[in-house]
């Protein structure tokens, strides 16, 4: 009866970074190592763990400027293997059958030799690790620079062809994992709808979904955009305009005008400090060519401001436009209406301001 096999043997440590002589010295105590077991044929002798870790070790003995330090990773696993085999002793050969073999087991066993017996994998493992050290002892030939193909490359990416090829962007770069993630997503979900066909109808009718509302937000927004082109844009007051002045400014030239007795003048200036003020509140757009009147026709019927500036504009023609003679009162009039205009205020506060101004210069 054949022993147990017994079970493989794994390294739980990390590969160690080792030099060249560092890995010529492994390789070396690695052969005593199996020697040893090939005699003994124990368990101390054969002691898988006694390997050590796998060496990771330098391809070339200089370093690469392209690359840096390439290194390759030389696994004893196989060996760890060879040793848990070799604590066992050689299973005896199988008995001759007293028969003679037929023609069909003799063509057979040629096709399929017998396996190779432990003692002869450990003659193996000694040539292998023995080739393994007279590689080693070789030095390693330097990594190729490449330069030939590098200017090859270059000379081929100057042509004309390729004068304006440009590295990927970032952005480009992102909307490509986006492109992949989803390609990923929908090849899922076929496979998922492929075992469930209630999601692939689902996945069907939430794209529809999803297309409509795109479509009906789009829409929205071409018809707000179309909404906004038909406002016509606020670039300012022309020049002429009488929001071009601030109307804080109109103000301060009619009191500075009432000061000096110029009534006429500081009327003047109290009306079109209205109309500025009335016209920054976009009332009407701005016009240089607008007439007084023609201001107060732009005013509704019901707009409670549209009786003040009647008044005042009444008031403004005849002493402007009609040469009637101005004094302080008509002026503090002007400046009354005026106030309650640029305030906000409507026409019956407007009326009962001027009443009571009445009454109390009787």
């Amino acid at each position: 009866m054949a022993a147990p096999t017994a079970p493989t043997p794994t390294s739980t440590s990390k590969p160690r970074d080792a030099s060249l002589d560092d890995y010529r010295a492994h390789l070396q105590s690695l052969t005593a190592l199996v020697q040893a077991c090939a005699k003994a044929r124990d368990v101390k002798t054969c002691d898988p763990t006694a390997v050590g870790p796998d060496d990771e070790v330098p391809v070339a003995s200089q370093p690469s400027v392209q690359t840096g330090t390439a290194k390759r990773l030389v696994r004893y696993g196989w060996l760890r293997v060879l040793l848990s085999q070799a604590q066992d002793k050689d299973a005896a050969p199988p008995a001759k059958p007293k028969t003679a073999p037929t023609s069909e087991q003799r063509a057979w066993a040629d096709v399929r030799p017998a396996p190779p017996t432990t003692t002869q994998l450990l003659e193996s493992a000694q040539k292998r690790l023995a080739a393994d050290i007279a590689q080693a002892a070789t030095p390693a030939p330097p990594l190729p620079d490449h330069a030939q193909q590098r200017a090859a490359m270059k000379q081929v990416l100057a042509e004309r062809e390729f004068a304006d090829l440009e590295e990927t962007s970032a952005k480009e770069t992102a909307f490509e994992k986006v492109g992949n993630w989803l390609n990923h997503l929908i090849e899922s979900a076929l496979k998922a709808s492929a075992r469930a066909p209630w999601l692939g109808r689902a996945l069907v009718w939430g794209f529809i979904v999803v297309v409509c509302v795109g479509l009906i937000w789009g829409l929205l927004q071409l018809e707000r955009r179309w909404r906004i082109r038909l406002v016509p844009e606020d670039r300012g007051p022309a020049p002429g305009a009488a929001s071009a002045i601030p109307w804080q400014l109109w103000m301060e030239d009619a009191r500075r005008a009432a000061a000096a007795g110029l009534w006429r003048e500081a009327i003047h200036f109290m009306y079109w400090a209205s109309i500025s003020r009335l016209e920054s509140k976009r009332l009407w757009p701005a016009d240089r060519a607008r007439t007084p009147r023609e201001y107060l026709a732009l005013v509704a019927d019901d707009d409670p401001r549209r009786a003040g500036l009647a008044t005042l504009t009444g008031s403004f023609e005849r002493v402007w436009y009609g040469g009637r003679p101005a004094g302080e009162s008509d002026y503090l009039k002007a400046e009354q209406i005026a106030s309650a205009l640029i305030s906000g205020i409507g026409a019956a506060s407007t009326e009962v301001s001027l009443k009571s101004g009445r009454s109390v210069a009787q």
